[in-house]
């Protein structure tokens, strides 16, 4: 592969991938001029600890199926291969070492409802310093970049906006609809649909809360 100059990170639980995401990818890409996205599944996510999520393995092999066909989108397992939990700021410096990326040339990828609570997570100072934020917005959550500067100093001139189509779907909502023996045709890839399907996965009703793509 040759040497990327310009990363993109998606991460979240995944749980499952859908289409939402793989917009955000998309639109992040053609909009910052990415080289590549990595998919970053989650191992514990510290804010989701009281929420059911299917085994790690599993969440991993549906985000490994929902990109095998686009060679610009890669999926890294450095927050399931290393002791939980796991926060952004750590995850980036392992990720910025591995690729020899500085942090002008390394987009973290969260949206707009994600970047308003930044600074209720760990140390979101040094994380803006480690990276760019590449954000985009979400139904709902307006981007008030002053806000979040006054809140955490460090993220100005570090967020770039990108825009996108507003899409109403989650993970939550997903799981809802297999759950009731709906079909997630449409909303997830063919081969995340079909794993989901021959296995049984989220047949346990789920609660749903919200719509955003997490």
């Amino acid at each position: 592969m040759a040497a990327i100059a310009r990363l993109g990170v998606l991460g979240g639980t995944f749980d499952p991938i859908h289409l939402g995401h793989l917009l955000m990818a998309q639109t992040a890409l053609e909009g910052l001029g990415l080289d590549r996205v990595l998919f970053l599944p989650a191992g514990t996510p510290p804010h989701k600890r009281k929420v059911e999520h299917l085994d790690v393995e599993t969440r991993l092999e549906l985000t490994r199926a929902a990109v095998a066909d686009d060679p610009r989108f890669l999926v890294s397992t450095v927050d399931v291969e290393r002791p939980g939990p796991h926060y952004s700021v750590d995850t980036m410096a392992l990720l910025a070492e591995q690729y020899r990326i500085g942090p002008d040339s390394i987009y973290f990828i969260i949206g707009s409802d994600s970047l308003k609570q930044l600074h209720t997570w760990r140390r979101p100072g040094e994380l803006a310093r480690r990276c760019m934020l590449a954000v985009i917005e979400r139904p709902g959550w307006p981007t008030d970049l002053e806000a979040v500067a006054a809140r955490v100093p460090e993220t100005e001139r570090r967020v770039v906006t990108v825009t996108m189509p507003l899409v109403g779907i989650s993970s939550t909502i997903l799981r809802g609809m297999v759950a009731r023996g709906q079909s997630v045709r449409y909303w997830v890839p063919p081969a995340v649909e079909a794993i989901i399907c021959e296995r049984g996965l989220y047949r346990q009703p789920q609660p749903e809360t919200g719509g955003n793509a997490s």
